[in-house]
């Protein structure tokens, strides 16, 4: 019997915000993806993972280069572990966390017996589990320790104007956090924390947003095709555009275009 959902993936440059009702766990052994939780942002590479407990809100954006681990904790499981006072306290709060070179020369090794090994993924995911409670459970580093329900939130005057030409001139290509951090000369940490103070949104929140909206005038003012509309604007293909479009305008474009004739 399993316990844990582990696997090895690589996490695409597709923007996707969501909840869930289980813990989780996000180590890289390469490449990078932005990821925020409940407003605060980082970046999770080899030199940073990120715990996400049960119902806490994220937002996630891969480079599409990444080989990463990401282990799912049902809290349904949680009684029948040897290891629950150990999972209760990595899992208490968000947090991200130094990924030390022992912890990724060990998540490195167990990658591949991750793909390798399908049915052993309980028992590699305790393993996971415990070298990082050990390396984190005598940890007091403030800044490592993320309650972003506290309202830590500092503020800092943005370029509004400047993110938004910068984002409406690369609407088709890849928009990282950094690359607006830098409009700003903030570091990107610094740089989430204070745009959603100013915006009451995330950076990819709000990437994703000007996106659509840029979207929704061709749908509505152009006779472009929508898989041109989708590739103009930064997407993949049609089906994750129109999937976005409906979560945004509540309306598919196929619908909205059609209600037009």
């Amino acid at each position: 019997m399993s316990f844990f959902h582990l696997r090895a993936c690589t996490l695409s440059r597709q923007y996707i915000s969501h909840e869930h009702g289980f813990h989780q766990l996000i180590l890289a052994t390469s490449g990078s993806t932005e990821l925020s939780i409940e407003g605060r942002g980082e970046v999770v590479t080899g030199e940073r993972g990120c715990l996400i407990p049960t119902t806490y809100h994220h937002e996630y954006q891969g480079d599409g280069l990444n080989r990463t681990l990401v282990l799912d904790v049902p809290l349904a499981s949680l009684s029948a572990l040897s290891c629950v006072d150990e999972v209760d306290r990595l899992f208490a709060r968000p947090r991200f966390f130094t990924v030390t070179p022992k912890l990724h020369r060990l998540a490195d090794t167990l990658m591949k017996q991750v793909e390798d090994y399908p049915e052993l993924q309980s028992e590699i995911a305790a393993l996971i589990l415990r070298a990082i409670y050990l390396e984190l459970h005598d940890e007091r580093l403030p800044a490592d320790i993320v309650d972003p329900r506290a309202g830590w939130r500092s503020r800092e005057r943005l370029d509004l104007s400047r993110i938004d030409a910068h984002i409406d001139a690369h609407l088709a290509d890849d928009i990282r956090v950094e690359s607006l951090a830098s409009l700003c000369a903030l570091s990107p940490g610094h740089f989430h924390a204070c745009f959603r103070d100013a915006t009451g949104m995330t950076p990819l929140g709000y990437v994703q947003r000007r996106r659509l909206d840029h979207a929704r005038s061709m749908v509505l003012h152009t006779g472009l095709a929508l898989s041109q509309v989708a590739s103009l604007v930064g997407f993949r293909d049609q089906g994750s555009f129109s999937r976005a479009y409906r979560r945004r305008f509540e309306v598919p474009p196929t619908a909205e275009r059609r209600a037009l004739n």
